[in-house]
């Protein structure tokens, strides 16, 4: 791997796995809850966690840019490199003491996702990625399934009432008519399931960019597509889909529906 990709990855993956271990001094420990402005909760947990990834990136590359769900964006408007964060993507799950939340890190070099960590601290998974590198899960390579049909695959995703709240749920019911099983509650997890081959789609119908920033390389190198619900491959739609290469086609035309 060219320099400086590999140090940007490991440096994510130490400091995802550093701020890991601070969301599970709270993991099923009662930790209090409190409610954001736009009534998503927060934990000490999430403000500590993504303190500690600051003061990282901060420290070993003042230069850049840093974007995260609980303290904004700081640093230099220009800043040809930007690190995306989500001390702890799925909330919820974490609060009720569900494992499938995740400490997520990507770096955007001019643009484009270079380098992505998920890291599942109460599951001990990690999946990584650097452009033209390949897909690491935990020690392994990462491939998305070979699977040729819809309807034989699965489709998994978050909270089926947000279909509906965001007026998508047309789309929504062509998708999971056209799946062979779906299945829900997946927060991040579901992005790593689509890149280790477990499953073949993913779907968000909310979606900010620190939520998916770090599966863009992720999914690309494991042979994947992450992008919006229309083919374009960005963080910054709103929504988000994770697919194999062969089934995007089919899932792109059922979630169009009729012309």
């Amino acid at each position: 791997m060219p320099e400086p990709l590999r140090a940007y990855l490991d440096f994510a993956l130490q400091t995802a796995r550093a701020a890991g271990d601070v969301t599970l001094r709270y993991y099923q420990q009662g930790v209090a809850v409190e409610a954001k402005a736009d009534r998503t909760p927060v934990t000490a947990a999430d403000r500590e966690a993504e303190g500690l990834i600051r003061r990282r990136i901060e420290t070993q590359f003042p230069s850049h840019a840093i974007v995260g769900e609980e303290y904004g964006t700081t640093g230099r408007a220009d800043a040809t490199h930007r690190w995306i964060i989500d001390p702890i993507d799925g909330t919820r799950a974490f609060v009720r003491g569900v494992p499938l939340y995740a400490v997520l890190i990507g770096l955007e070099i001019e643009g484009r996702v270079r380098v992505g960590v998920a890291h599942f601290p109460a599951l001990t998974e990690t999946i990584s990625a650097a452009s033209g590198e390949g897909c690491d899960w935990n020690g392994r390579p990462a491939r998305v399934s070979g699977i040729a049909s819809l309807r034989d695959g699965i489709v998994v995703h978050w909270n089926a009432a947000t279909f509906n709240t965001t007026g998508k749920a047309g789309a929504w019911a062509r998708l999971a008519a056209a799946a062979g099983f779906c299945a829900g509650w997946a927060d991040a997890y579901a992005y790593l399931l689509v890149a280790t081959g477990r499953v073949e789609v993913a779907i968000d119908p909310v979606m900010r960019e620190w939520d998916c920033a770090a599966f863009v390389p992720i999914l690309e190198e494991a042979g994947g597509y992450f992008g919006d619900w229309s083919g374009n491959e960005t963080i910054y739609a709103g929504e988000a889909l994770a697919t194999t290469r062969t089934l995007l086609p089919e899932v792109l035309r059922v979630l169009k529906g009729p012309t």
